[in-house]
C-alpha cells in the first residue's frame, strides 16, 4: 500500500498523474502518481530497475508518455513554452557529455542559454550567474581548463555549476554524487540545504541511501510503481525502504551521543544485513555493526565534520 504524506492542496512543484512510460517495448513506469512539494528536497530511491531515472526524465519532459500527464507548477508540462520551461526546470543527468573541448567556464555558461536571445552575447548578469555557480561548486580555479583535462569529480562539479547557473526554481538531478569524494558529497549536501532554504525545489535520484535520508521527502519506487512517499525521518518511510530492498538493509538511528554541537540528533543510517546461519541453512538476518560507530567513524564525512 502506498502512503503519500504530501498535502494535495499544498504548493506542488511537479506532479505525475497516472504516468506510464515504455522504453522500446519494455514498460518501465506503470501509472505513477506523485506530488512533489515546492521548496523541499525530494529524493527518489529504490532498487535497480525500479524506474527512478525514467520517472525523473518524465518529470523533466525528456521522455514521451504512454499514459497520464505531468504538471509543472499546476500547469500541464506540454503547455509551457520551451524557453519558459527551460528557465523554470534545470536538469543534470547521468554521465552527460559536456563537450570535452569546452572550458569549464563555457560549459557553465550553457546554463544561461534559456535567458539569452538567439545568438546573443552573454550579459553581465549571465557572467555573474556563472561565476557564482562555479564558486559554489568550487570549480572556479579551473574555469579556463577544458573538460577533457579534468578528473571525473571535477567534471561533475562543472556540470553541477551549469545546473546552478540556470537559476531555476526547480532542479532535477540524476545521480549527482557520481565521482564525488566524501568531502565534496558533504559540500553538495550543504548546497542542497542552502537551495531549499532559499525556496528552491530539489528532486534527486540517489543510490546512496545514507545521503538520501537527509532529504525532506523520500519517494520510493519498486518495479515501476510508487510504493511509498513520506518524510525521510518517518518510521513508516524507513520500514517501506527496508521492504523494497527485500529486508537486506536496516534503517537505524545513530547513537544519541553522535549528535553534533548544533544539537541536531535526528540522524539515521542504512546498514546492510548480514545473514545469520545455523545448521540447516540461513535462518535470519542481522544489521552490521553499531550504527553510530559505523556511520560516524567509517562513512559519513559530513557528520564527522558537522557540515551536514
Amino acid at each position: 500500500m502506498m502512503h503519500t504524506a504530501v498535502d494535495a492542496n499544498g504548493p506542488v512543484a511537479l506532479a505525475a498523474q497516472a504516468v506510464s512510460v515504455r522504453l522500446g517495448r519494455h514498460p518501465v513506469l506503470h501509472g505513477v502518481t506523485a506530488a512533489l512539494p515546492r521548496g523541499r528536497w525530494t529524493c527518489i530511491v529504490g532498487p535497480n530497475g525500479a524506474g527512478k531515472s525514467t520517472l525523473l526524465k518524465a518529470l523533466a519532459g525528456l521522455l514521451p508518455l504512454q499514459g497520464g500527464r505531468v504538471e509543472l507548477l499546476g500547469r500541464a508540462l506540454q503547455d509551457w513554452p520551451r524557453r519558459a520551461r527551460a528557465r523554470t526546470v534545470a536538469w543534470l543527468g547521468q554521465a552527460e557529455p559536456g563537450g570535452d573541448d569546452l572550458t569549464a567556464w563555457d560549459v557553465a555558461m550553457l546554463g544561461r542559454l534559456p535567458h539569452q536571445p538567439w545568438l546573443g552575447a552573454p550579459s553581465p548578469a549571465d557572467r555573474r550567474a556563472v561565476e557564482e555557480a562555479l564558486r559554489l561548486t568550487q570549480a572556479w580555479d579551473w574555469r579556463a581548463r577544458p573538460l577533457a583535462q579534468l578528473s571525473g569529480g571535477q567534471r561533475q562539479r562543472v556540470l553541477l555549476a551549469r545546473l546552478l547557473a540556470v537559476q531555476a526554481p526547480i532542479l532535477l538531478m540524476d545521480e549527482p554524487l557520481a565521482h564525488l569524494d566524501p568531502p565534496h558529497q558533504a559540500d553538495w549536501l550543504a548546497l542542497v540545504r542552502g537551495l531549499t532554504r532559499q525556496g528552491q525545489t530539489v528532486v534527486t535520484v540517489l543510490h546512496e541511501l545514507n545521503m538520501a535520508l537527509h532529504a525532506d521527502e523520500l519517494l520510493i519506487l519498486d518495479a515501476g510503481r510508487v510504493r511509498h512517499q513520506g518524510p525521510a525521518d518517518d518510521p513508516a518511510t524507513h520500514r517501506a525502504l527496508e521492504q523494497v530492498f527485500g529486508q537486506h538493509i536496516a534503517v537505524r538511528p545513530l547513537d544519541a551521543g553522535a549528535a553534533g554541537a548544533d544539537g541536531v540528533s535526528a540522524r539515521w543510517v542504512v546498514l546492510p544485513k548480514e545473514p545469520v546461519f545455523a545448521e540447516g541453512g540461513e535462518v535470519a538476518s542481522a544489521p552490521r555493526a553499531r550504527p553510530g560507530a559505523f556511520i560516524c567513524e567509517e562513512v559519513c564525512h559530513a557528520h564527522r565534520t558537522r557540515s551536514c
